[in-house]
């Protein structure tokens, strides 16, 4: 990857098993990817190492997906964010839409297929980060 690649994605999720198979897959798929357990944690590694893509779990303690992406947003109006749920119903999820949110993925219990539905994601949100920055 050169200079104006996509590289860093940082993944926000409360559960460490997940992150830890979610973080090796996306390495494998050329990424550099750090992770934070939760919203507060996420805000704090952004000021020192700013994310080009971050794969936010919506229900999480302290501080949902929601709140943080809000603080995102303060943050960065346009940084791709790409949403994992468990929630079935999207209407469940009241005033997200509005945030800008890339894709919203189901948090499967198969993790084959979230990674399936991740993988198809971050190559649409690269292929658009890259085309704008030509």
């Amino acid at each position: 990857m050169n200079n104006t690649d996509v590289k860093k994605v940082l993944i926000i999720d409360d559960e460490t098993d997940f992150v830890e198979v979610l973080t090796e897959r996306v390495r494998a798929w050329g990424y550099d990817v750090y992770s934070a357990s939760n919203g507060k944690e996420a805000l704090a590694l952004m000021k020192t190492d700013k994310p080009d893509i971050i794969v936010l779990d919506y229900l999480m303690p302290e501080m949902n997906g929601l709140e943080t992406l809000r603080e995102v947003r303060k943050i960065d109006k346009k940084l791709p964010v790409i949403m994992l749920t468990v929630i079935q119903d999207m209407v469940a999820i009241k005033g997200i839409e509005k945030y800008d949110v890339s894709a919203f993925i189901p948090k499967l219990s198969a993790y084959s297929d979230t990674q399936a539905s991740l993988k198809a994601a971050l190559d649409l949100v690269k292929i658009k980060l890259n085309k704008n920055k030509k």
